[in-house]
């Protein structure tokens, strides 16, 4: 470069720098100013000789999140130094976190320090690596959640100036955005900075359908001003009648939202009607606004017929957010559907700012609210972190409600929950104790099984029982993070009981066999049964896949001495590593998908090439039936950012651990008490779950029929030998 190319490049520099600290939504005090040039000094010799991709300085990078920080999301000083030095310690092997401790302190440090990504990260090798990424990141939400704020505004700017990169780049980095950051951000309550990302989310990985509808978005611009002027002509003698303060504007649907609204209702750009909103915001004391929020409901209600089911009162329930408003959907003029949406001017910096504003109206002794309850929410989630990256990931996106629903408590507290809630989301979101204790619920009275989709306004009731337990199936009733980490750990408690059964079961089974259960005839066992741990040997002999007949068949291959000698003196028996391993390992030898587990033709995909055992998704394509793609193949992230409606759920299960459904007959001579003799010896047997149960008599003769739930035929036969010896029952048939 040439000294003139350098000193232009340097005043450049200085002007953006100036200007971000005009542009602060908060007050800069001197010594904030002074830590805001310090951190500017510090990043620009950290990045003296770096350069984008589109050959500009580095430096204007860190300036221009800052600048989104300080402006648009409206941030302390302590962050925007935080965004000037975000890509330092990475980009710059000179500086380390301890310098930048010393230099700004232990809370610049600690975002900085969550701002780094992984050092390792090879983003076109897999996949995995990025939600690896991802997880850490989410991790330091228990730390600070301006971590995660300055991380958006990052990926904005990298957004906004992807042009220079390479187009599989830019597909990739978009479908991360969409699949991530722009939920993140409506999570946080930054709806602003979630539309942005999302419409360039959409420019880049469906270019032609993005400029399609800018382009008739621009050109039906001057038609919808005229449009919005005829809708406030209408009410605005009424509202000045009543001596509001206000301001009428119109504001334009994000292409994304049209996009998602064109493939949803299967219709044309020039058929969705509600391409932009009309939004009134006004001046108000805290005390009045609600009261003013009605009256102009009122008055634009008076004017234009309101769609009854479209009211949405987030002024006396407000969202999980923070975001508060009045939202009326009208007809207005030529007939046509019009979303009205009226705030305060305080209601409106909360949408327009989120989280910061949201901080900057909230007093020290106001009780909790929606978003301090989310992050703590949040935060016990992701204290349950022992899945991989992959699912970590999976599970935190459930957390970020795109939608809410609100449902009552018999007393009539109300609570907040993600649409598509269960009765079992709502349980472990009062109480773990009461999660886990769930036998039943009702809603609105009525008794619904657990898997019941809850709707806003139901009033819901959970039914308790100390003997009742968690599950398998619970894991497919629950929807939300914290209820699945809950059911989870239950789970494998509760499996490690049944080894411990199963052990002394095994105990004595080997010692009618001449055997003595110790470490050499563990891992005998172990290796005859192809199994990885011993807690594996104990959980099947404690369901009962591992019975006595197969025992007597190991045994028997024992004692045969002189075989034994020869194959050992040919082979040594591999002892496997991870004998002593403290968990429950499957055979995966089936594939299942959906909720409901059903076996449907599958191909594997040739771009990752699952195996049994791997965390998998199905992929419905238009020629080739379903294909199955590891859950950190290559291209899942942009198949699950862009083609959600065609995933399925799919994983490989262990056969052995599968329940069954089976019906068994009964009849024989009524006596009393015999039913509840019956249901009793069922319900005492730990592993058989009743599913219905019918009976019938007739002169002094019954018959009757059960439907169980069990996981193999030992288990059925056990149950039915154990029906037989009830005193009055003849005939116990499977049907």
């Amino acid at each position: 470069m040439t000294e003139e190319a350098i000193e232009i490049e340097n005043k450049a520099i200085a002007k953006a720098y100036k200007q971000l600290l005009k542009v602060s939504y908060q007050t800069l005090t001197e010594d904030d100013k002074k830590m805001i040039r310090h951190a500017f000094e510090v990043a620009l010799d950290a990045h003296k000789d770096q350069r984008r991709k589109s050959g500009e300085a580095y430096i204007f990078h860190p300036i221009a999140v800052a600048k989104i920080v300080a402006q648009e999301i409206g941030l302390d000083a302590t962050s925007i130094a935080a965004a000037l030095l975000h890509d330092v310690v990475e980009d710059n092997p000179n500086y380390t976190l301890a310098d930048i401790e010393q230099l700004f302190g232990e809370t610049v440090a600690r975002i900085v320090d969550g701002l780094t990504k992984i050092s390792s990260l090879d983003t076109e090798m897999d996949v995995s690596l990025q939600a690896e990424n991802f997880r850490k990141m989410l991790l330091t939400l228990n730390d600070d959640v301006r971590v995660i704020i300055i991380k958006i505004a990052d990926r904005l700017h990298n957004m906004q100036t992807m042009d220079s990169m390479r187009p599989d780049k830019q597909v990739k980095i978009a479908s991360e955005t969409l699949y991530i950051y722009a939920p993140l951000a409506h999570r946080i309550g930054l709806y602003n900075i979630k539309t942005e990302l999302e419409d360039l989310g959409l420019k880049y990985t469906e270019p032609e359908v993005y400029s399609d509808i800018a382009e008739k978005m621009q050109e039906s611009k001057e038609e919808q001003d005229a449009y919005i002027k005829s809708f406030s002509q209408v009410i605005e003698k009424s509202l000045n009648k009543e001596g509001l303060n206000y301001e009428i504007k119109g504001r334009p649907k994000s292409i994304f939202s049209i996009r998602r609204k064109m493939v949803k209702q299967g219709v044309s750009f020039d058929e969705v009607y509600d391409k932009f909103a009309v939004r009134i915001i006004y001046k108000s004391d805290l005390e009045n606004e609600k009261f003013i929020a009605w009256k102009i409901y009122s008055v634009v209600t008076d004017h234009f017929t309101p769609n009854p089911i479209r009211l949405r009162d987030w002024i006396s329930s407000p969202k999980s957010t923070g975001y508060e408003a009045l939202h009326i959907t009208v007809v207005g003029p030529k007939s046509r559907w019009v979303e009205v949406q009226i705030r305060s001017e305080r209601m409106n910096e909360i949408a327009e700012k989120g989280y910061a504003a949201h901080y900057k109206y909230k007093n020290a002794d106001d009780k909790e609210d929606n978003l301090d309850l989310w992050i703590n929410r949040l935060q016990e989630a992701l204290e349950n972190n022992e899945a991989d990256a992959v699912d970590f990931v999976e599970q935190f996106k459930l957390n970020l409600y795109s939608k809410e629903i609100f449902v009552f408590s018999p007393k009539g507290d109300l609570k907040s929950l993600p649409k598509g809630a269960t009765p079992l989301d709502f349980a472990f979101s009062i109480h773990t104790e009461v999660g886990m204790q769930t036998r039943g619920a009702k809603v609105n009275g009525k008794l619904v099984p657990l898997s019941h989709e809850l709707k806003s306004g139901d009033r819901v009731e959970i039914l308790t029982s100390e003997n009742a337990k968690p599950n398998v199936n619970w894991l497919d009733y629950a929807t939300t993070a914290r209820a699945r980490s809950k059911i989870k750990s239950a789970l494998n408690a509760h499996t490690k009981e049944i080894a411990e059964e199963g052990k002394e079961i095994l105990r004595r089974k080997l010692k009618q066999l001449k055997i003595t259960l110790n470490e050499k005839s563990i891992n005998e066992l172990v290796n005859y049964f192809k199994l990885k741990t011993s807690l594996d040997l104990f959980y099947r002999v404690g369901i009962g896949t591992i019975d006595n007949p197969k025992l007597k068949a190991f045994a028997s291959s024992r004692s045969n001495a002189f075989m034994s000698y020869i194959k050992n003196r040919i082979r040594k028996p591999d002892v496997p590593k991870d004998i002593d391993k403290d968990e429950i390992t499957s055979k995966y030898d089936m594939l299942v998908f959906g909720k409901e587990e059903d076996r449907l033709n599958y191909s594997l995909a040739n771009c990752c090439n699952p195996i049994p055992g791997d965390k998998v998704f199905g992929f419905v394509t238009i020629n080739d039936g379903i294909k199955v793609h590891k859950k950190n193949c290559p291209n899942a992230v942009s198949l699950q950012s862009n083609y959600a409606y065609r995933i399925m759920p799919a994983k490989w299960i262990d056969s052995s651990q599968r329940t069954y459904t089976s019906h068994i007959k009964l009849s024989g001579i009524d006596n009393l008490g015999l039913v509840n003799e019956i249901t009793r010896l069922i319900s005492e047997n730990l592993h058989v779950n009743m599913k219905s149960i019918s009976f019938s008599s007739d002169d002094g003769i019954f018959s009757g029929d059960i439907t169980v739930e069990v996981k193999n035929q030992t288990m059925l036969k056990n149950l039915m030998d154990k029906l037989k010896k009830i005193n009055g029952i003849d005939k116990v048939t499977r049907v």
